[in-house]
């Protein structure tokens, strides 16, 4: 049901004002009652009863008492009786009464979020959660509309101050979906726990049929019940994220590069870790020569938790960064070699788990499959797990073989006891690498100052995974930061990359052009834009915007 007219919380506290303003007025009579008999009991005086409710409200506000006041010199009961109702009034009138004016000046300040919305083949983001900060992000980028209805009255309240494209509602109710045109919208997006979803699918899939319905899952058990309710795609974040940590700990152990994206005829982006003493730590960008020793374009990295696309060629590459590189697989190779320890880069080992739930088991799973020797440490004794303990326990790694281990894999859902853990790993084995995940992105910066070697956060992997399945395209793998994005750009149509100046404007970057079917890398500062071209443009999400603002 729509919500119209004064919320819950405004409707409460009028009617504790009520009740309060009710009090207050009989109160004040009983003691004009009292007064006017005091006055004819202990000083003999014929005082009318308008006279003494006079009296009373004088003394409640403090703000005299005038004629009334000649008589009471010598009538010890009538000063006692004033004491009292000064105590009073300043109990009643200037502490007790700002506690219920004071909500009710904050609701007649505060702006109302909207309960409806005119929007048209937009996506329906139903409620507001860390992930779905992450889907809106996305959207706001490729210029997808969007609305959250989120039945939280005063988390709607902030996000509409902060900008956000919000209404109040219940994402269950036929009436509240409908309200902000589901029937016409482009997705839905059931973004709550897994039994609310369920019920938002069914509301979803009642009011608008035809619409794309996306379900983010916790248990993956509930798959089958969501899409029984009619979901379009099913989403499990938790599943992904234990897959692409494997993927980490995988390319690591191997001498080849994983996870890299073909977006052409061999050509591809892929994400690189520089290891402690590779032959490019300690060097800027520029000094690295990384363009020049192996062809491969530099788009972005990770510094210390940290994204920045395009990097200064100032920025100096540690052991905790991350590459995010392009061009054919060759070059890629040749630039894979240069992250690698020439201290660690033959180095096989055993990759340990910490923790087994949805992450960790897929995690194990993954590894499996490819073929990588793991072992799973956990709290709790159960199939599955090699050693039962603490993982903050330095006993409990050693009896893993963290000594010996290639890599430890962090897949606990505490941050605080991923952070601890990372500290014991560190100290216990220093070689060993940690692959860690991140529930909250502000852990991320601390598991790095911990000494992780990789840090991948759930929130940022389910935003682009959600994006992915609503807007039915991927373009890169759902866990990196960056988008690459295939566009005719007419603005740079008889310009060139020089004159253009693209990556200076909007910090984007131009990694290829396909002209006639051929994919061509090779772009330098005359390669100019032809009519009919399409560029491959690599930027964060707010950079392609920019982008498209300005050549699009």
């Amino acid at each position: 049901m729509s919500i119209t007219g004064d919320g819950p919380g405004l409707s409460k506290a009028k009617r504790r004002l009520g009740r309060y303003l009710a009090g207050a007025a009989v109160l004040i009579v009983t003691y004009a009652f009292i007064y006017q008999w005091a006055a004819g009991q202990y000083a003999g005086e014929d005082v009318t009863f308008i006279q003494a409710l006079h009296v009373v409200v004088e003394t409640f506000t403090t703000t005299g008492y005038g004629e009334q006041t000649g008589f009471w010199e010598d009538t010890p009961p009538l000063l006692a009786l004033s004491i009292l109702m000064q105590l009073t009034g300043v109990t009643t009138v200037f502490l007790t009464l700002p506690l219920f004016l004071v909500p009710l000046v904050e609701d007649a300040l505060r702006t109302d979020p909207p309960t409806t919305s005119d929007l048209t083949d937009h996506v329906i983001v139903c409620t507001f959660t860390p992930r779905g900060d992450a889907l809106v992000d996305e959207l706001d980028a490729m210029g997808m509309p969007y609305i959250v209805l989120e039945s939280d009255r005063e988390l709607a309240e902030e996000l509409y101050s902060d900008g956000y494209t919000v209404a109040h509602g219940d994402p269950e109710s036929v009436e509240d979906l409908k309200a902000v045109n589901a029937e016409s919208a482009f997705a839905i997006v059931a973004d709550d726990d897994d039994e609310t979803n369920a019920s938002i699918i069914l509301a979803a899939k009642q009011v608008a049929p035809d619409s794309r319905v996306v379900s983010v899952i916790e248990d993956p058990h509930v798959r089958d019940y969501h899409r029984f309710a009619g979901a379009d795609e099913v989403v499990s974040p938790r599943r992904l994220l234990g897959e692409s940590l494997a993927g980490k700990a995988t390319t690591a152990i191997s001498s080849a590069v994983g996870d890299a994206i073909e977006i052409g005829e061999d050509f591809e982006v892929a994400e690189l870790l520089v290891q402690r003493g590779s032959p490019v730590e300690g060097e800027t960008i520029a000094e690295s020569g990384i363009g020049r020793l192996t062809g491969a374009n530099v788009i972005g990295a990770w510094f210390t938790g940290e994204f920045v696309s395009p990097p200064s060629p100032d920025a100096v590459i540690d052991e905790h960064t991350v590459l995010l590189v392009v061009g054919r697989e060759r070059q890629l190779e040749k630039l894979h070699g240069l992250t690698l320890s020439s201290a660690r880069r033959f180095r096989r080992g055993t990759v340990i788990i910490a923790g087994y739930g949805e992450v960790g088991s897929t995690a194990a799973e993954t590894l499996a499959s490819a073929g990588v020797p793991h072992r799973v440490v956990d709290k709790q004794e159960k199939p599955g797990v090699d050693v039962v303990g603490d993982v903050t326990n330095p006993q409990t790694l050693l009896e893993a073989g963290v000594d010996e281990a290639r890599s430890v894999l962090l897949a606990l859902d505490d941050d605080t006891t991923a952070i601890f853990t990372t500290l014991v790993s560190e100290r216990v084995s220093e070689e060993t690498e940690v692959i860690a995940r991140a529930n909250e992105t502000e852990s991320i910066a601390k598991l790095y100052r911990a000494g992780a070697d990789y840090v991948l956060a759930l929130s940022t992997v389910a935003g682009r995974m959600l994006a992915s399945r609503v807007l039915d395209e991927e373009v890169i793998a759902p866990e990196s930061q960056i988008e690459i994005v295939r566009t005719n750009a007419p603005g740079l149509v008889g310009r060139t990359l020089a004159q253009a100046d693209v990556r200076a404007r909007t910090n984007c970057t131009i990694i290829a052009v396909e002209r006639n079917g051929d994919l061509l890398t090779e772009l330098g500062p005359d390669f100019r834009v032809q009519k009919g071209d399409d560029v491959l443009v690599a930027g964060i999400d707010e950079d392609i915007y920019h982008f498209n603002e300005q050549f699009g």
